[in-house]
């Protein structure tokens, strides 16, 4: 439940701010009229969204045996990194509102509804889609992500957005996205050694040692504490020596591309 809560969560709110910062820039700007055309975009969002999460059910209900663990193993490889491009991206996004308000009113002076129509969509299908990739790869490694937790996210995150560009609301979204993507990367480091672990369940990826440790006996993966630390960071009581290295060159490479990236917001 808890992996669903963060996963909705973030990329709602990313949708409900971005969707904020469009409409209060229409707002002061007096070009209200405008109000329909991300209206429209929205729900034609959420429609497409709707459509690849029934479409992307279907084709993974269609894999069985070896092709079913070859297609969890991919989806959660595929989860994983497009979560790493998701947070690097925000990382970079230090003018995020800014950016988003000068394309607004390029569309705008050039009148290029579809345009606004478009900015709109594609951010909010962006979000959809990638919602529906990171749930899928949750429920690949654990069982207990329900659509509980992910609806909570989805209301939490909208009610923040609408404090946060309606009533004013003051909170340092750079520390919250810090905060969040640390924990997505960890949720994403999980990921990658679960998607090596059924990579080598399908014999696709060679096991080489199955076994380094096995501390089932004191913390099990199935228990409470371990299916909790399974479905959030993909902890495996009995890890084989390349999900262990996986994980740990993941964490090491995100961290220098997370340093690199601050260098740079160092020197601009």
């Amino acid at each position: 439940m808890i992996p669903s809560f963060i996963i909705t969560f973030r990329e709602t709110l990313e949708a409900a701010l971005i969707v904020g910062i469009i409409l209060s820039y229409l707002v002061r700007t007096k070009e209200t009229k405008y109000n329909n055309v991300v209206y429209v975009g929205i729900a034609s969002g959420i429609g497409a969204s709707i459509i690849g999460a029934l479409l992307f059910t279907i084709i993974a209900g269609g894999f069985t045996g070896r092709a079913e663990t070859i297609f969890e193993g991919i989806t959660m490889l595929v989860g994983a990194l497009l979560l790493t491009t998701m947070i690097l991206w925000m990382m970079k996004q230090k003018h995020i509102a800014m950016e988003l308000e000068h394309r607004v009113g390029m569309e705008l002076s050039e009148t290029h509804k579809f345009g606004l129509f478009l900015l709109v969509f594609i951010s909010i299908l962006r979000e959809g889609i990638e919602t529906v990739i990171f749930l899928g790869a949750t429920s690949f490694v654990s069982t207990n992500n329900n659509m509980i937790g992910a609806l909570a996210g989805i209301i939490v995150a909208i009610f923040l957005g609408y404090a946060m560009f309606v009533c004013s609301m003051k909170i340092n979204i750079k520390k919250f996205f810090n905060i969040t993507s640390i924990l997505l990367i960890l949720f994403a480091a999980g990921l990658v050694a679960r998607s090596i672990h059924e990579l080598q369940e399908a014999t696709i990826i060679p096991i080489v040692i199955e076994h380094i440790w096995d501390i089932n006996p004191i913390l099990d993966e199935n228990g409470q504490i371990g299916s909790i630390l399974k479905g959030l960071f993909g902890y495996d009581g009995n890890p084989s020596l390349i999900e262990v290295l996986s994980y740990f060159i993941y964490l090491f490479c995100v961290f220098v591309l997370w340093r690199n990236i601050e260098r740079v917001h160092k020197v601009m």
